[in-house]
């Protein structure tokens, strides 16, 4: 998993509200283990044509949007059914951090361990941010996890909140296992200690 500490980028307004994660990756694509080619599964309900060609109107479709790595979504995203391949097709696109006013539980959790990073924003800050992307579409925000901070173009820092653990988790650039056995030193110490 990448290092996620700081993140500059545009971001890709998707202003829809309750994006269940069939929404995100349908269930057509759920049929392998690993997360190779997800990313052309990613919204691809709304993002592909009757033919199967790309819809121009679609966000991550536009010339604009490649390369940027944040979304901003409507209000509970990720809701339905618990689907680790969602963030696996979110982060195969290119996405690393995802802004919202709330994230389905199940959602959010499967980001963190996957190195998605959900941040959740008042209304106003979510407000402003939709205007930033419809007045100033290629502006970019910076993302700090150290210190859980969203600093807007206007010189404006909004703090956001992460538990501790996966905080930790996403700076080292690794899942639960991984944390796990970067304490096997310290495991096997105590292991020895008590024989």
């Amino acid at each position: 998993m990448q290092s996620f500490t700081t993140l500059t980028s545009k971001i890709i307004p998707l202003p829809n509200n309750d994006v269940d994660t069939d929404q995100i990756i349908p269930a057509r694509y759920l049929k392998v283990t690993d997360k190779v080619g997800l990313a052309e599964g990613l919204f691809a309900g709304w993002r592909y044509l009757a033919d199967g060609s790309p819809d121009p109107e679609f966000p991550i479709n536009q010339e604009r949007y490649q390369n940027a790595q944040i979304l901003l979504t409507g209000d509970n995203f990720g809701c339905g059914s618990s689907r680790e391949h969602a963030p696996w097709a979110m982060a195969g696109w290119g996405i690393r951090a995802v802004i919202s006013t709330s994230f389905a539980d199940i959602f959010r959790n499967n980001a963190l361990k996957n190195g998605l990073l959900p941040i959740v924003v008042d209304d106003a800050t979510h407000t402003s941010l939709f205007d930033l992307t419809e007045e100033v579409p290629l502006a970019a925000v910076d993302i700090d996890l150290a210190s859980q901070t969203v600093s807007l173009p206007s010189g404006e820092k909004v703090f956001f909140e992460i538990d501790p653990f996966s905080k930790t988790c996403l700076i080292g650039g690794v899942d639960q296992l991984g944390y796990l056995l970067k304490q096997e030193d310290k495991i096997a110490a105590f292991e020895a200690a008590r024989d």
